[in-house]
């Protein structure tokens, strides 16, 4: 069954800007990049079902925004279908051999979903994190480099993952997100697993994870899904673990979502709900009702009066 993080925020950071922004159900132009400003907070959110599907139609009246604990007034409030850039990052380690084919399939789905305004970075995780030259909104370029890609190497998926940040800094579009596709080990990293969490927590992205461990490609059912007590000592169980458990945490902190995948079947359900979520997002924007030292981290919370569904939602910013 595809699971989900317990709390994630959307596919951009907490954005704050001007306050000219009215409150309205209406779509608007989304500001390109994270931006410090006292006077208006805006927060992306996705909403979804039990079932990991997109929730529309919410209005402002739907909603409860909490700075610290302490309830804020909603200002503005839009909805809206936008392109987005999205770093795609696939994992062609030794660790993912039997699990690369199902992987691919599962990159073909996601773009899929995709606007056609929509532009791609490819990223690769084996000994050194590779990435494209560029952007492309090419999705059949995009493909064949997907399909060339030949499994091996030692796993630098932090590495990876912090690459791809960086580069996201020179995306086109303002909705900015990574979707990584991986089993989640690693085990040859330069970055620590702080060092990446650091970076996620100031970046304009939205992080997706996909984990599929032990999926192969072919028919639903030719994955065998990995349980910690398949290994053989405690300490290789600890390992199992915390390669995916980083990777929840990066989407739970990020506004993203996450999923388990047993099989390619589920992996692919996975891609298209991720693909509709990170494009479909409302906007809700507030001016703080208290004025903070600069540099504090702000806890944003959101909240709906919907019930039987689930908000995501960035964890918070720092006070510029």
């Amino acid at each position: 069954m595809v699971l989900r993080a317990v709390s994630w925020l959307a596919c951009s950071a907490v954005l704050l800007l001007p306050s000219w922004a009215k409150l309205s159900g209406q779509a608007a132009p989304v500001p390109p990049a994270f931006r410090t400003s006292s006077q208006l907070v805006l927060v992306p959110v996705t909403v979804t079902d039990r079932e990991a599907r997109t929730v529309e139609g919410l209005q402002a009246k739907d909603f409860r925004v909490f700075e610290d604990k302490v309830l804020q007034q909603i200002s503005s409030f839009t909805a809206e279908d936008a392109p987005c850039s999205v770093g795609l990052v696939l994992d062609i380690s030794g660790s993912m051999r039997s699990a690369l084919d199902g992987a691919k399939g599962v990159a073909h789905a996601f773009l899929e979903t995709a606007n056609p305004q929509d532009e791609f970075l490819l990223l690769t995780v084996s000994t050194e994190p590779e990435a494209a030259p560029r952007f492309t909104n090419e999705a059949a370029r995009l493909e064949e480099s997907i399909d060339r890609a030949s499994p091996g190497g030692m796993t630098a998926l932090i590495d990876t993952v912090y690459l791809a940040l960086n580069r996201m800094r020179k995306a086109n579009q303002s909705r900015r997100a990574l979707l990584i596709l991986s089993d989640g080990m690693d085990n040859y990293s330069r970055y620590s697993q702080s060092e990446l969490m650091h970076v996620a927590l100031e970046a304009d992205v939205q992080i997706y994870a996909i984990i599929m461990p032990g999926i192969s490609g072919g028919s639903p059912g030719g994955g065998a899904l990995f349980r910690p007590s398949m290994a053989g000592k405690p300490i290789d169980q600890a390992r199992a673990r915390e390669g995916p458990n980083l990777l929840e945490e990066l989407a739970d902190k990020t506004g993203g979502l996450h999923f388990h995948a047993k099989n390619e079947g589920e992996a692919k359900d996975a891609a298209a709900k991720a693909g509709r979520a990170l494009r479909y997002q409302y906007v809700i924007g507030y001016q703080p009702s208290m004025v903070g030292p600069t540099g504090k981290w702000r806890q944003v919370r959101v909240k709906s009066s919907v019930p039987k569904v689930h908000v995501d939602a960035r964890d918070g910013y720092y006070a510029p």
